[in-house]
C-alpha cells in the first residue's frame, strides 16, 4: 500500500512542477499551482474579485479621493521571536498581498477603471531572504496583483507628499481617531502610516513636517466603514472558500467527538482539533479554541483548557479554522461518556430546537434583522425551558444569566466581521452569519437542581439566501442521535 501511495505522489508531483525555494513572498500560480489557479490572486479568490472590490470601493467615494491602506506590522512574542504573520484584513481584502512592510494607494480617476493603484512593497533583498525566504519583486508584484505601478516601500512617504495636495479626501484607517484632537490628526496619521512599516523609520529623507502639513489640510475619513459595506456580502468565490473552511472545521469537530474520552485533558482535545484542521489545509486557527468540560462551559470565553474531563460531563468545543483568508466558527456540545443524561438531553434539545428555528429565518425574504432574530431566540428559549421545569417570566434571568450573549454575528475575513454591521437592518442574500444560541445554568436555587452546571451552545455558519438559508457547517453533527453516534464511533470515522 505504501509503495502505491509513493508512486501516486510521484505522478501528482510530476504534474505540478515547482521550483524550490519560491521566488515569491506568498503562494502564486507560478510557484504553487497545487494551491493557486491561473486566474486567482490568492487561493480560491480570482483576480477579478479583487479588481471588483477596488472598483466598487472607489465608486462609493467622492471625486478627488485617495485611499491609503497599509499592511499589518510583524508582531513579536519576545525579543526577536515573532508570531506567525497575518495580513491586515482590509489591506488583504483590497489587494491579496500578504507580505509585511507594504502599502497601497488608490486614486480615484476618470478612467474606465475608475481608479489607479500604486502598490508599495519591500521587493527583493538577498541578505534578508537568506533568513526569511523570498519577497516578491516589484515587477512581479505589479503583474501578479494588477497594480498600475509598484514602488519600493521607502518611497511611500514621498509619494503621499506628492499626491496629497491634489486630493480633497483621504480615506485611511486610524487608531482610535475619535480620541484625537484636530491638531493631532495630521501627525497621528503620518506616525501611524509610517510606523506600520519598519523600513520607514527614517522617512527616506522626506521632510516630515511638510508631509504632516498636507495631511493636516486634507479631509481625513475612516476607510474601514467603507470597506465594511463591501465585505458584508460575499461573492460566489468567497462563499466557496468559506464552505471549505467550514467543512475542515466540521470534520475536525466530528472526529474530535470520537477522540475525546473521560480523563483526558481539555488541552489535548484542543490540540487534536487544531491538528486535524492543519491536516485539512488550514493555515491557522480563526481564534483560540474553547474546550470547556462540565462547569467550565458556563464561562463563555473559557480558553485556559487546563482541566481534566469528567465521566458524566458535557464538553463544549467552540473552535474553527481560518482557511485561505476566511474564518469558520462552529460550536458543538457533546457528552464525554458518549451518551447524554436525561437532564443534559433536555437542555441540549431546547437549544437545538431554537437554533434550527432561527436558521430557518435566515433569508432575505423573511425580512428579519439579526436583532429581531435574537429577540425571537429569547422567546423560544424561554418557552422551551419553562416546558422542562424552569419558571421564567418576562425579561430577566434568561437574558442576564442563562443566555447572556447575542444570537450571532457576521463572519468572513474576520471572525467577527461586525464592527460596521447594522444589527437592526434586514438580512440580505449573500451575508454569512453565525447562529449560536446557548443556555448556561449556574448552581443557584432559582433553577432546577438537576440542570445545575450544564452549559450548551450550538453554533453554525449560515449563508443567508433569498428564500432558503445554507448551513455551511452542516457536516458537524448536532442531532442527538448523530452526536452520540459520533462519540461512540458509529459514523464510521476514525478519530484521526
Amino acid at each position: 500500500m505504501f509503495t502505491s501511495l509513493r508512486r501516486a505522489g510521484t505522478r501528482f508531483a510530476a504534474r505540478n512542477v515547482t521550483t524550490k525555494p519560491s521566488e515569491y513572498g506568498q503562494p502564486t500560480f507560478l510557484s504553487h499551482p497545487h494551491l493557486v489557479k491561473e486566474n486567482e490572486t490568492t487561493p480560491g479568490i480570482p483576480a477579478s474579485d479583487y479588481e471588483q472590490r477596488r472598483r466598487r470601493l472607489m465608486e462609493l467615494l467622492p471625486e478627488k479621493t485617495i485611499v491609503v491602506s497599509v499592511a499589518a506590522p510583524v508582531k513579536y512574542m519576545s525579543a526577536n521571536i515573532f508570531y506567525k504573520y497575518r495580513q491586515a484584513s482590509d489591506f488583504w481584502y483590497l489587494t491579496g498581498f500578504e507580505e509585511p512592510e507594504s502599502a497601497v494607494v488608490l486614486e480615484k480617476t476618470s478612467s474606465s477603471k475608475g481608479y489607479s493603484m500604486t502598490l508599495f512593497c519591500s521587493g527583493r533583498n538577498a541578505a534578508k531572504e537568506k533568513w526569511d525566504g523570498a519577497s516578491t519583486s516589484l515587477s512581479s508584484a505589479k503583474n501578479l496583483f494588477h497594480a498600475d505601478e509598484t514602488m519600493p516601500i521607502s518611497n511611500f512617504a514621498s509619494h503621499l507628499k506628492a499626491i496629497l495636495p491634489t486630493s480633497s479626501h483621504v480615506y485611511v484607517d486610524l487608531p482610535n481617531p475619535t480620541s484625537w484632537s484636530s491638531r493631532q490628526k495630521g501627525k497621528g496619521l503620518l506616525n501611524y502610516l509610517t510606523g506600520s512599516v519598519s523600513s520607514l523609520t527614517s522617512m527616506g529623507g522626506v521632510d516630515r513636517e511638510e508631509v504632516m502639513k498636507h495631511l493636516s489640510g486634507s479631509a481625513q475619513r475612516p476607510l474601514a466603514p467603507q470597506v465594511g459595506k463591501l465585505r458584508v456580502l460575499k461573492s460566489k468565490a468567497e462563499r466557496e472558500v468559506m464552505k471549505a473552511a467550514a467543512d475542515i472545521s466540521a470534520k475536525a469537530h466530528t472526529k474530535t467527538m470520537r477522540f475525546t474520552q473521560p480523563g483526558m485533558s481539555e488541552s489535548a482535545v484542543a490540540g487534536h482539533f487544531e491538528y486535524l484542521c492543519t491536516l485539512g489545509g488550514s493555515q491557522r486557527p480563526a481564534y483560540v479554541p474553547v474546550v470547556a468540560s462540565g462547569p467550565n462551559s458556563l464561562i463563555l470565553h473559557y480558553t485556559a483548557n487546563n482541566h481534566t474531563i469528567g465521566n458524566d460531563e458535557l464538553v463544549l468545543i467552540d473552535a474553527g479554522c481560518e482557511y485561505n483568508g476566511y474564518a469558520s466558527d462552529i460550536t458543538r456540545t457533546f457528552p464525554a461518556s458518549g451518551t447524554f443524561t436525561s437532564a443534559q438531553r433536555e437542555i441540549y434539545s431546547a437549544v437545538l430546537y431554537t437554533q434550527k428555528e432561527m436558521i430557518k429565518l435566515c433569508t432575505e425574504s423573511s425580512g428579519y434583522s439579526l436583532q429581531e432574530l435574537h429577540k425571537q431566540s429569547c422567546e423560544l428559549l424561554r418557552a422551551e425551558l419553562n416546558r422542562i421545569g424552569f419558571e421564567l417570566k418576562g425579561e430577566g434571568d434568561l437574558e442576564r444569566v442563562l443566555y447572556p450573549h447575542y444570537l450571532g454575528h457576521p463572519i468572513g475575513v474576520d471572525l467577527h466581521e461586525s464592527a460596521f454591521f447594522e444589527r437592526a437592518a434586514p438580512l440580505r442574500e449573500g451575508m454569512v452569519i453565525t447562529i449560536e444560541p446557548g443556555i448556561y445554568v449556574p448552581p443557584t436555587a432559582k433553577f432546577p437542581k438537576h440542570f445545575h452546571n450544564i452549559g450548551v451552545r450550538i453554533e453554525d455558519d449560515v449563508l443567508v439566501g433569498e428564500e432558503h438559508p445554507t448551513i455551511l457547517s452542516v457536516s458537524a453533527p448536532k442531532e442527538v442521535v448523530d452526536v452520540e453516534g459520533a462519540c461512540q464511533g458509529l459514523l464510521g470515522l476514525e478519530p484521526y
